[in-house]
């Protein structure tokens, strides 16, 4: 997931960092190259992506990339400049179209591509972009992003690429914007002949090369966002299942290093226990045709399409610590859990800008607590998303600034869960929580969605106006505060650090009777006999008795 001041938590008084590559960056001025990078420029938006086939040799030893990605695309309307991206220090040795060279001119980041052949509206076209070069090397995979260059235990090459946030132009050459995703792409990768790379999809063949290496061939049926595409190499051994999920058999594969087989398949038992607690909530895995991969990588993990990565080292929690503190953390491995999450949201629902990275983050870090839920009970499920605010920070808003590639506070993780286990208290209905939840998924299924598409079909859904709880937890990062006080036998009591038109209801117990209450930003009394109020713990606020 990706991008590059690392997102901490703390933990029982340990430094955690959290869990996605989605690494926060602190920053306020924002450059010409942020918004070639971050919007949807004319040299984009006049042609659709409709599939890519990235060809590419990786070579371990001198740790190097080449090769070429061919880019079709449906022409939207007629254009002669396109922009496609690949960061430096690749770079882009040529680009053709009908075999024909184009002139290339380099802006950063960005290369702008004139074309020739006349650009007519509806007609399908392509370019072959052909590039090489020592890509990025990450530091801290998956946090700041690019290939990770490592060794197992018996010194044979163990690679994989991270790109989130960072892009996925930080190692081939594309159009790296999130709006647009490409309906369907084969990845072929060479490698030496005794190393396997895994990518996204399903593996259509496996040519031997009679210079001693290989190349796989992936192809991905479904619509796939950029940076959830993937290459992880090294010595893998496989196995596999079938679960009978809600759209029929589903394929489930593993990839691990030849060592890790025999506790590999003791430990990914909990892979087919997502799948069904995850259906129950979400509903269908969005990738059948695809299937469902989990392969180990030498970083933390990533949530790529159909191809998800681990490496949390084959224990429960994360790193075998318990994000929440409250003892279901350790009841099952997090980067499973939660990056498996991300195949319903971030890989089905994508963002289209990077601001509104919440809906992939919130959602699936609440996706942990409706795990806990389906296996454990409401009650398990409400200690564990209960206790993971301990590393809230409330410093800035969840959602960040547009165009400019730029994500909002790393508060989207645990904040934007709490968000949501308060919005399930609001609705009161679990049952209907639940349709929503699948609703999102099936009204969305493969689409590239804005934060207003998803808060108007939940307050549509839920049938509550939810504008102000939204900007409230979305847009502000001050949390309501309940004030109130007992004067005469009379409760007082009203909302403050709120924004305009907040008026949430809320559940308390008054003298352990429970009942809702309706403030405002203006004050309300209410007669009562007692004076000894507690606010449910399970909605999201902060409370001041006079």
């Amino acid at each position: 997931m990706k991008i590059f001041t690392i997102v901490t938590c703390f933990i029982l008084g340990i430094q955690l960092q959290c869990q996605s590559q989605d690494v926060l960056q602190e920053k306020s001025v924002f450059t010409h190259q942020d918004t070639l990078r971050g919007s949807i420029t004319p040299e984009r938006e006049w042609w659709d992506l409709t599939y890519y086939h990235l060809d590419i040799k990786i070579s371990p030893e001198t740790k190097s990339i080449s090769g070429k990605n061919s880019i079709h695309y449906q022409v939207l309307k007629p254009h002669n400049l396109m922009q496609v991206d690949l960061q430096e220090p690749l770079i882009i040795t040529k680009v053709t179209q009908n075999g024909e060279e184009l002139d290339v001119k380099q802006d950063g980041n960005a290369h702008f591509i004139t074309l020739k052949v006349e650009q007519k509206k509806g007609s399908i076209q392509s370019v072959d972009v052909f590039y090489e070069g020592i890509p990025k090397e990450a530091i801290r995979a998956p946090w700041d992003g690019g290939f990770s260059w490592k060794e197992d235990n018996n010194g044979i090459p163990f690679i994989a690429t991270s790109c989130q946030g960072l892009g996925a132009s930080v190692w081939w050459p594309n159009k790296d914007h999130m709006y647009d995703e490409v309906d369907s792409m084969l990845i072929s990768v060479n490698v030496p002949k005794n190393l396997t790379n895994v990518s996204n999809g399903r593996l259509t063949s496996t040519e031997k090369q009679s210079d001693n290496t290989v190349t796989t061939n992936w192809f991905v049926s479904n619509p796939i966002n950029n940076y959830g595409v993937n290459v992880n190499i090294g010595d893998y051994v496989h196995f596999s299942e079938v679960y009978e999920g809600e759209n029929g058999p589903l394929d489930m594969d593993y990839y691990v290093l030849r060592d890790n087989l025999v506790r590999a398949k003791n430990h990914f038992k909990e892979a087919p226990k997502m799948m069904k607690a995850f259906e129950y909530w979400f509903g269908p895995y969005p990738f059948y045709e695809d299937g469902y991969k989990l392969v180990e990588v030498p970083y933390l993990g990533m949530e790529h399409q159909s191809s998800v990565t681990y490496g949390n080292q084959y224990k429960n929690g994360y790193l075998g610590r318990d994000v929440s503190g409250s003892g279901w953390g350790l009841k099952f491995d997090f980067i499973i859990i939660h990056e498996s999450g991300h195949e319903w949201f971030a890989n089905n629902i994508t963002y289209k800008d990077v601001a509104d990275m919440w809906i992939h983050e919130s959602f699936t870090s609440y996706s942990e607590s409706l795990f806990v839920d389906y296996y454990f009970g409401k009650e398990a499920s409400s200690e564990y998303v209960i206790g993971i605010r301990s590393n809230i920070n409330n410093d800035s808003p969840i959602i960040g600034p547009y165009n400019v590639n730029k994500e909002g506070s790393g508060d989207m993780y645990y904040k934007g869960a709490n968000m949501l286990h308060t919005l399930r208290q609001l609705i009161d209905d679990d049952e209907k929580w639940r349709q929503i939840l699948r609703g999102l998924n099936k009204t969305f299924y493969h689409q590239t969605v804005t934060t207003e598409q998803i808060e108007n079909y939940i307050s549509q859904e839920s049938g509550i106006d939810l504008k102000a709880f939204f900007n409230q937890y979305l847009r502000d990062y001050r949390i309501p505060m309940l004030e109130y006080t007992f004067e005469d036998n009379e409760l007082k009591y009203r909302w403050i650090y709120i924004v305009e038109k907040f008026a949430m209801p809320i559940k308390v117990s008054i003298d352990n009777k429970e009942q809702w209450i309706h403030p405002t930003a203006e004050w309300k009394t209410l007669a009562i006999e007692g004076s000894d109020l507690k606010i449910d713990p399970n909605f999201y606020v902060e409370d001041k008795n006079l």
